[in-house]
């Protein structure tokens, strides 16, 4: 069954995105934890990580650099934090895998389940940031 983002891979719903290739999209989260929260997400639905070959969770894990360099450098971060949840005890809302890459900042301290929500014209400018530094 698709799932959101399989819907915004497709442009059928809006997102953000920072950055995409062949096999991947990375977009802001609708529902950050801190500025310049975002989603790594393979095109190809997988519910969970243990679902998908090996080949392609290597693949994923390498764009992780990349979009994490650009992201400290838009957003001025510290450091950041990197989540990937696998089922609903676990918390994971959608069932396609995703990876959130979450910017932390030494002045706001690192929380968890504190979420901002920016309207689209801060999220279009945000991602057009990141882009440019990516």
């Amino acid at each position: 069954m698709a799932s959101i983002f399989t819907d915004i891979i497709n442009k059928i719903t809006v997102g953000h995105f920072i950055y995409e290739d062949e096999k991947h999209v990375a977009i802001l989260d609708k529902y950050p934890i801190d500025f310049g929260h975002s989603l790594l997400i393979p095109k190809k639905q997988y519910e969970k990580i243990t679902d998908m070959p090996s080949s392609e969770i290597a693949d994923l894990f390498s764009k992780i650099p990349i979009i994490a360099n650009g992201i400290l450098k838009a957003t001025n971060a510290d450091a950041f934090s990197i989540a990937q949840n696998n089922g609903k005890a676990a918390k994971q809302i959608i069932a396609h895998v995703h990876v959130h890459i979450i910017p932390r900042y030494n002045s706001t301290g690192t929380l968890w389940t504190k979420r901002k929500i920016l309207n689209d014209d801060e999220l279009n400018k945000l991602a057009e940031k990141i882009r440019n530094c990516i």
